[in-house]
């Protein structure tokens, strides 16, 4: 500890040096004068301490004294021990209590360590510490590290940053400086290729002896064209590891130039895309098999469509002949009642067997429209007198509001916009109740028509209405019972005006009702040709 007969405290002193005798006269001129020393001193931003047996500072520097915070008087009553900050202070205890009870090491003089010191106002310091004995003194030399250790933190922190998104991203980066034997590889281009570092040499035949045989010409290619034509490169190649596993490295390179333009190094990535290929090999794989039970699903109820028309036109026709009794009278009026429900099935599966003909052919991409110039307020006429004996039955009104003349005509195709309202005014009808109106109007504006299907039926729920437009999709389950349908119409409908460059929009509230919104160009020419 201290010693037990304290000295008497000298005051404390800057630092001076005095010259040492001058043993030898020719060498005279290259000695430091007191002069020379005392310069150094001044603009020496080392810290220096002398500190005697009794752990007193005697004497220091002016950069302590800025460092530190203290002045000459501070300092008067403290040991050199309360500089330091408590985590610190077990580490240079032991040394200094053996300078003050004369235990030091006499063939060990020179003491280094690091320690932090905490300024006057609390702040810390980080200083690295060099000490020599020299009788009954302690000479201290210090340097202050803070922002030098603050740097190495943050280095260290960014390079495990880096380490462990190149882990992450299976990515390492490598260096070559041409004319070398050996490249640098990060820590996770060895792991790409499998090998040990420190047990491999990463160079250019070493690499070249892990690439397939396959790839080797290309891959001393693109090395050697970086070089000559001075250009960033990118390529793909397989390596075979020593555990004889394959894996797909992605290259990708860049130039560095000296101060004359040369190109003297090359450096860049190396990421093992092994996983990725083998999932996009899939991919395809299943989008290849995906589309393939797609084209047959299409290709079979296309067949299957225009087989059933056939006898299912026959079943009709034959049905309104019976019910109109062309060839004589029924015995029997209850076979008319008959009759009647077997013509209306038959036209009712007719039209499932239609709209799911039309939908495989859009989604087959082989409906073509067949623009012509046509008086739109007629198709829509048409469409609402062939809607008006559904909407009389099921007690509906239909009510007709156009603001434009009736000659104004477009460029569409007369079957789709036909399709369109025929589909839109019918989901109208099913799902209005009775007593309930359905209004079509149509307004024209500055680069489109818009027509609207207007009804006070019973809505569609909000979180629904983004899918509804989908095919075979239908509200809930209640409605398929309650209103038959194959639940393409809407689907065709919007597929029809997105094909002729508009579109369909719905806005529904349940219980108030829905607004179907078509937007047609004037000319589908036009905007079907970009």
């Amino acid at each position: 500890m201290f010693a037990k007969l304290r000295k008497a405290q000298a005051p404390i002193l800057p630092l001076s040096f005095k010259a040492p005798p001058q043993k030898i006269e020719q060498n005279a001129a290259r000695a430091f004068t007191q002069e020379d020393l005392e310069i150094l001193l001044g603009i020496s931003d080392n810290i220096l301490v002398i500190i005697n047996d009794l752990g007193e500072i005697i004497k220091c520097s002016e950069t302590f004294l800025k460092i530190s915070g203290y002045d000459l008087t501070d300092l008067q009553n403290m040991h050199f021990m309360d500089l330091f900050g408590p985590q610190d202070k077990p580490y240079i205890r032991n040394t200094v209590q053996a300078f003050e009870t004369n235990q030091m090491d006499k063939e060990r003089p020179l003491l280094n360590f690091e320690a932090r010191i905490l300024s006057k106002d609390g702040q810390e310091h980080l200083i690295e510490w060099h000490q020599q004995l020299c009788g009954q003194l302690l000479y201290c030399t210090g340097r202050d590290i803070t922002a030098i250790k603050t740097q190495e933190k943050a280095l260290n922190r960014r390079e495990k940053q880096l380490s462990e998104a190149e882990s992450i991203g299976r990515m390492g980066h490598w260096n070559w400086t041409i004319g070398e034997e050996e490249m640098e590889w990060s820590q996770e281009i060895y792991k790409i290729f499998g090998v040990e570092e420190g047990q491999y040499k990463p160079t250019l035949d070493a690499l070249n002896a892990m690439v397939h045989r396959e790839d080797i010409a290309r891959v001393n290619q693109a090395f050697q064209r970086a070089v000559i034509e001075e250009n960033n490169y990118d390529m793909e190649f397989s390596i075979v590891r020593p555990d004889e596993e394959i894996r797909s490295i992605r290259c990708e390179g860049r130039c560095s130039f000296d101060e004359h333009g040369e190109v003297v190094a090359l450096y860049g990535i190396m990421q093992d895309m092994t996983e990725r290929m083998l999932y996009e090999q899939d991919l395809r794989k299943a989008k290849d098999q995906a589309e393939a039970a797609y084209a047959s699903r299409t290709q079979f109820l296309a067949n299957m469509s225009h087989e059933l028309r056939t006898p299912l036109n026959a079943i009709i026709g034959f049905s309104e002949m019976v019910e109109r009794q062309l060839l004589g009278p029924i015995g029997t009026e209850k076979y008319l009642e008959y009759i009647s429900g077997i013509r209306e099935s038959g036209e009712h599966l007719l039209d499932l067997i239609s709209d799911i003909l039309d939908m495989s052919k859009i989604e087959a991409g082989k409906y073509e429209l067949d623009l012509e110039e046509l008086n739109l307020t007629k198709i829509l006429k048409l469409s609402v007198h062939m809607m008006g004996g559904r909407a009389h039955d099921a007690g509906v009104t239909l009510i007709e509001t156009y603001n434009f003349a009736e000659d104004l005509n477009i460029i569409a195709d007369r079957r789709a916009i036909l399709q369109i309202m025929l589909n839109l005014v019918s989901n109208a009808v099913k799902f209005t109740p009775e007593g309930g109106e359905i209004n079509i109007a149509g307004f024209e504006r500055d680069n489109y028509l818009s027509l609207k299907i207007i009804d006070n039926g019973i809505g569609i729920p909000a979180h629904k209405l983004a899918s509804v437009t989908k095919p075979f999709e239908q509200v809930s389950s209640s409605y398929a019972r309650d209103h038959e349908g194959s639940g393409l119409g809407l689907s065709i409908s919007k597929d029809l005006a997105e094909m002729h460059g508009g579109g369909l929009f719905i806005e529904s509230s349940v219980g108030e009702g829905t607004t179907v919104t078509v937007r047609l160009p004037y000319d589908a020419y036009e905007t079907t040709k970009k």
